[in-house]
């Protein structure tokens, strides 16, 4: 069972407010030194975070969420399922349907109102989904939501770790949940045996710059070519270290919130198709949708690698069509695919545009 809430009817009532919104679990804690700070601290300095220079700029506003809103005397820490039993597919379960950052920093702020009406005045509040200088999961765990797990994800141990995390914080004192002290990872290494890339430097030390999700959607240059034959025919993110882990076996949800519903389209794209997207097309076809943050350049990129996975020669005239691309990301990453699927169709194609003027 999760950590037992706090006592006081109003905690109650905020905590069944979040309810209605979709909100499960949730849990309060306070401003106070984020326990997984220096560890942040140090995994910054060790150039895991690689081309996320943003984690490091105010990093020390951080180490407490009251230095990320003055006002801050509670945190309202809220879960949000995305459907962890979802098919896997080429896209990361989670960013198959709506942008979650306006889903749910639009029912924190229906929230919000909500605690204003319980407190009977106007409430100082800031809501954060994953955009705002505080350690979402350190927070979590504080409030009762779950530990970090191997695989550096929150895990409720009644919902597995499918779900979105978003911190409401708030100018009025609440009477904060017990942490979640335990450790229920045991012996368990599922999830760093199955990273393809072997992204896991040790339990809960994650090098960003091997993790397929951080390749197909942060990083914005070229991937190295060691690392491109690991990562399959993924696109868009990598569910693997949570498909493995047991909590998910048992506990992952079948459904996600139905702001959430996958489009059916973005769960398994065809590469060739968003390798020959415009920019206009990319920007049309995922205006509400999380897959925008790889950008068009980055998603081509993507699908080059995953066809030349693939590795089927049916693939090799959209590749070619590629090597004509506006960006150069994406014709270098068309010609390696071309070269590992290596017919003499594809080999044409590379001696044709290596002679070209």
């Amino acid at each position: 069972m999760t950590a037992a809430v706090g006592t006081g009817q109003r905690e109650a009532r905020i905590k069944a407010c979040a309810a209605t919104l979709g909100f499960d679990p949730v849990g309060i804690t306070r401003p106070g030194a984020a326990t997984t700070y220096g560890a942040f601290e140090q995994w910054v300095a060790r150039g895991f975070a690689g081309d996320m220079g943003y984690l490091s700029r105010g990093a020390a506003r951080r180490r407490d969420a009251a230095l990320a809103f003055p006002d801050t005397r509670s945190v309202v820490v809220v879960a949000l399922n995305y459907g962890g039993k979802q098919p896997a597919g080429r896209v990361a379960r989670y960013a198959r349907g709506a942008d979650y950052h306006d889903v749910m920093l639009e029912r924190l702020e229906i929230l919000h109102a909500d605690v204003e009406r319980e407190c009977g005045r106007e409430v100082p509040a800031r809501a954060y989904v994953d955009t705002g200088p505080i350690l979402e999961r350190d927070l979590a765990q504080r409030a009762g939501l779950g530990w970090i797990g191997k695989n550096t994800n929150l895990i409720n141990p009644e919902r597995g770790s499918f779900f979105f995390l978003g911190a409401l914080l708030l100018g009025v004192e609440l009477e904060p949940d017990a942490p979640f002290e335990a450790d229920r990872c045991g012996s368990c290494t599922r999830c760093l045996d199955a990273c393809p890339t072997d992204a896991f430097v040790e339990p809960r030390v994650l090098d960003a710059t091997k993790c397929i999700s951080y390749l197909t959607i942060e990083h914005r240059g070229s991937i190295a070519p060691a690392l491109r034959p690991l990562m399959g025919d993924l696109i868009y993110g990598c569910d693997i270290c949570q498909d493995v882990c047991p909590w998910n076996h048992k506990f992952a949800s079948d459904a996600p919130d139905p702001a959430l519903a996958p489009r059916a389209e973005n769960v398994n794209p065809d590469p060739r198709d968003l390798l020959a997207l415009s920019e206009a097309q990319f920007r049309e076809r995922f205006a509400t949708s999380p897959i925008t943050r790889a950008r068009r350049r980055g998603l081509a990129r993507n699908a080059a690698v995953a066809l030349g996975n693939r590795a089927d020669p049916a693939d090799v005239p959209a590749l070619a069509a590629a090597l004509d691309d506006a960006e150069a990301l994406v014709r270098e990453h068309a010609a390696w695919a071309l070269d590992r699927i290596g017919t003499p169709e594809a080999r044409a194609a590379l001696a044709t545009r290596r002679g070209a003027p």
